[in-house]
């Protein structure tokens, strides 16, 4: 009779242990990867007279494909999030160039498919020289986020108020990885961005953190994730590093280009461009379009 007990205890054990695994199996249904993707081309100013644009070097890119969700645009190594499958680009190269572009278009469980487009765009755009003066000192010249004024980071509606929806009293955002930065421009069109400039006495510290928006601050590919507050990510690691600037101006509006992962203040992907709303000799005050295309975000520098 024992024997008998343990044998019907055996198979009821054996039942549940098989029960849950089938439990555990969990179905998360076909894996499609797009097709057939679909790139619409509207060079701004293009006409038959002038099929490469009007000068601006702007063209604004459309992108569809059969079983997408969302999409990427990859250009000159920068990865913009584009969920509509809409972007805009200013290319800056003066004369008529050809670029190359890469679309990614992304389906169920993350598959994803790519496609390779090329443009030839004229650009005719010659910065002020008082701009790039200001900008560089006609050498080099150090910039950072003007913490003691209310505004210096602000947010609000793309192309609206740029503190519509938030304005930052003085030093309200100290000690999560902004106020620290110092941002360098060169005559000769590169950046140096100094992600934490109280370590470089006596020698050279290239670590730092930096301040970024959830999810989007991913695309630097840091050593750790930083602390997150709300929709904030806070101090997250990481170094100092180069990269190219440029101006632009699209539609008659003063634009700065930063190439790479290159930014200013708060990390919000993107197409890595800020408008400049207002300039003096020794500040200017810059917008730019989240990559989610959600917001457009303010900040208020001066030349340190």
């Amino acid at each position: 009779m024992k024997n008998s007990n343990k044998i019907l205890l055996k198979v009821m054990v054996l039942f549940l242990v098989v029960f849950s695994c089938q439990d555990d199996d969990i179905t998360f249904g076909e894996i499609t990867a797009p097709s057939n993707i679909q790139v619409e081309v509207d060079i701004v100013g293009a006409d038959a007279d002038n099929p490469n644009g009007d000068g601006s070097g702007v063209v604004n890119f459309t992108a569809s494909a059969d079983n997408a969700i969302s999409y990427q645009f990859v250009f000159n190594g920068s990865v913009s999030s584009a969920p509509a499958g809409m972007r805009t680009y200013s290319f800056s190269n003066l004369g008529l160039n050809t670029y190359s572009l890469t679309v990614v278009a992304f389906g169920t469980g993350g598959a994803s498919s790519s496609k390779i487009i090329e443009v030839e765009v004229l650009s005719t755009y010659e910065p002020p020289a008082d701009l790039i003066t200001m900008l560089t000192s006609d050498s080099s010249r150090t910039w950072r986020i003007k913490s003691e004024q209310g505004g210096h980071f602000g947010l609000g509606a793309i192309g609206g108020d740029i503190n519509g929806f938030f304005s930052a009293p003085p030093e309200d955002k100290a000690g999560v990885g902004m106020y620290d930065d110092r941002y360098i421009f060169n005559i000769d069109g590169t950046f140096t961005h100094i992600t934490d400039n109280t370590n470089d006495d006596p020698d050279v510290d290239i670590s730092g953190t930096v301040f970024g928006r959830e999810n989007l601050i991913d695309e630097l590919n840091g050593s750790g994730s930083g602390s997150p507050n709300g929709a904030d990510i806070e101090n997250y690691p990481y170094d100092d590093y180069a990269a190219q600037w440029f101006l632009t101006g699209p539609g008659g509006v003063e634009t700065l280009n930063l190439t790479g992962i290159g930014f200013l203040g708060y990390y919000i992907g993107g197409d890595h461009t800020y408008k400049i709303d207002v300039r003096s000799a020794n500040e200017m005050t810059v917008r730019s379009t989240d990559g989610n295309g959600e917001f457009d975000w303010g900040f208020i520098l001066i030349a340190d």
